[in-house]
């Protein structure tokens, strides 16, 4: 599995750029969060000054009667400092959970825009995974990243600039073994964003794995192939855990050799303070509060580290979601043809088509239906029957000649408008986890509930949905697994009449239907075809002998066109079919 060209930089002007575009609707959480960071940095010495104030001026002077006061003074600030801390917290988490809720709208409208091409070679777990997890990730910028970065870096410039100000040999005394825990620090990080990348390489395999696994779950257990398929799996996720360990391997090697130069920084302060408070040049308050600021320096740095960390793994984040964002697989759209009536004439001329450049699926593809006329396909499976479905609903772009509808290119059509004027019912039904309601109306509001049982008694399913739990309300299961293959083809049919198309497109429509139901609708897809251009692909021949048109296709080219009766006469591609279907029996 190959790796996403991800470069992972913590820091990326132009990353960080795009995305503060997102927090424009939202600069007065922002300011507020920015706010409250400045109040966070500046109480940070607050503790540690008035310990040193009560320990010199009252403790060690013997005074005890201002110690109530201290005592309430630092219960003050620790109630201070919780609340700054609560509604910081509280800020910059809602600014991440809502750039991230109009980052996946975006997200998700992009997608749904792409052009079939561009899943073909794109796996759903690897998009479901940039929807889902990478944008988590983002969140985490803003909640936990950035905001928080600018916060410690402010609490060490206002602590160091607090301790330089008290007394600056022992603030260098302390920095002795800083150098070392910055080398230190840059070869973590540089490890953990080789690590980082890896971990979410992982994650969306496991996601591709898992969505294929289960979405052909059948498959896997028809053929027996659990144990193969586990093996598969633990690979994967043994991957994906591995990756996982190396990261936390970094981290547990990391912070115990930063507690040693914590440590290192604590025994130093010690041997010198103590030498200091002896020859009385410092107080033992100054000492204490020392002490206190070493851990109040390496806790941020620290959490520096890990701040530094999720950033860069937002960064890789942004960087797969900006890759999708950025991804110009959409079908051109600059037709503004909105006519307020389709007839439903149909040409190809000369027409060439490759899904891959060169590897032509149609070849020089010629072929005219008049309105209300209905054309047959047929021909062997990787004939290019399906595509030229395809490529009247633009689902693909041709690479050679033109279509015309109404004797327009399609292209000069509202992409959007030529679609909704043309009904496709496949072989393959895709049923939502909705109600059979709303997977006949696709949730349009201009179609109501009589305009679906119409429909669906003119289809002749009426009886069945009405028989079902809830009847029209009954809730379908993902890809429709509580019903038959016939029951969801059946519904498939309901949802092309009741969109009322102007061109209706039948792909194996019948494929998944039984003979006696099919014998039951075949006079309700009659009635359907009335009064529109219908195309019909099918390889029961006797379901197609009504058709104006028959085309044979042959390996992308147009071999024969005519009538039943007179592709017959000619004693070719058609003749060979039917006679293998039929025996020869003259049926």
């Amino acid at each position: 599995m190959a790796k996403d060209n991800i470069s992972g930089n913590t820091y990326d002007s132009k990353l960080l750029g795009r995305l503060a575009k997102y927090m424009r609707p939202y600069r007065v959480i922002f300011w507020i969060s920015v706010i409250l960071t400045l109040l966070l940095a500046a109480v940070a010495p607050a503790l540690p000054l008035l310990i040193e104030h009560t320990l010199d001026r009252y403790i060690l002077s013997g005074k005890y009667d201002g110690l109530n006061t201290m005592l309430l003074l630092m219960l003050l600030l620790l109630v201070v400092q919780t609340i700054i801390r609560y509604f910081h917290t509280l800020m910059t988490n809602t600014l991440g959970q809502s750039v991230i809720r109009d980052i996946r709208i975006q997200v998700f409208n992009h997608i749904t825009n792409l052009r079939l091409k561009y899943f073909d070679n794109t796996p759903i777990g690897k998009l479901i995974t940039r929807t889902i997890s990478d944008l988590e990730t983002i969140a985490n910028i803003f909640s936990e990243g950035l905001i928080q970065i600018i916060g410690d870096l402010l609490q060490l410039v206002v602590i160091f600039g607090v301790m330089f100000y008290t007394d600056w040999r022992l603030t260098l005394i302390i920095l002795v073994p800083m150098p070392l825990m910055i080398w230190a620090t840059y070869i973590f990080k540089e490890a953990m964003k080789s690590a980082f990348q890896d971990v979410r390489l992982w994650v969306a395999n496991l996601n591709t794995f898992l969505q294929e696994h289960i979405s052909g779950m059948a498959i896997i257990q028809y053929f027996s192939r659990e144990d193969q398929e586990f093996k598969k799996f633990e690979v994967i996720n043994k991957e994906q855990r591995n990756a996982h360990i190396r990261a936390n391997w970094y981290f547990s090697i990391f912070f115990p050799v930063l507690e040693i130069f914590v440590a290192i920084s604590t025994g130093l302060l010690v041997w010198y303070g103590s030498k200091q408070i002896i020859e009385d040049v410092i107080s033992p308050g100054v000492v204490v509060a020392f002490l206190m600021y070493i851990n109040i320096i390496f806790r941020p740095i620290r959490e520096l580290i890990d701040k530094f960390n999720t950033l860069q793994m937002g960064m890789v984040s942004a960087e797969r979601i900006f890759d999708v964002l950025d991804t110009d697989e959409f079908t051109p759209d600059t037709g503004t043809l909105k006519p307020d009536n389709i007839k439903g004439a149909i040409e190809f001329k000369n027409v060439w088509f490759a899904y891959n450049e060169e590897k032509w699926v149609l070849r020089d593809v010629s072929f005219t239906v008049k309105p209300g006329e209905t054309l047959a396909l047929v021909g062997a499976t990787g004939a290019g029957k399906s595509s030229i479905i395809n490529i009247l609903s633009r689902f693909y772009e041709i690479q050679k000649g033109q279509i015309l509808l109404d004797g327009i290119d399609i292209r000069a059509y509202d992409l959007r408008f030529l679609r909704e004027n043309i009904a496709t019912v496949l072989q393959d039904v895709f049923l939502f986890s909705d109600t059979v309601k709303n997977n006949i109306s696709l949730n349009n509001p201009a179609i109501n509930l009589d305009q679906i049982i119409d429909a669906s008694k003119q289809i002749g399913a009426y009886t069945f949905i009405n028989n079902l739990p809830s009847g029209f309300d009954y809730q379908v299961q993902e890809r429709g697994a509580t019903l038959s293959s016939g029951q969801g083809q059946l519904i498939s049919f309901i949802r092309a009449l009741v969109h009322d198309p102007k061109i209706l497109i039948l792909d194996e429509a019948t494929s998944s239907i039984d003979t006696e139901t099919e014998q039951t609708i075949q006079s309700a897809i009659d009635n359907m075809m009335q009064g529109r251009t219908a195309i019909v692909i099918a390889h029961r021949l006797s379901t197609i002998q009504k058709a104006d048109k028959i085309i044979v296709l042959d390996k992308g080219e147009l071999k024969e066109i005519g009538s039943h009766q007179e592709l017959l006469r000619l004693e070719g591609y058609y003749k060979n079919l039917y006679d293998l279907q039929f025996n020869s029996n003259g049926i």
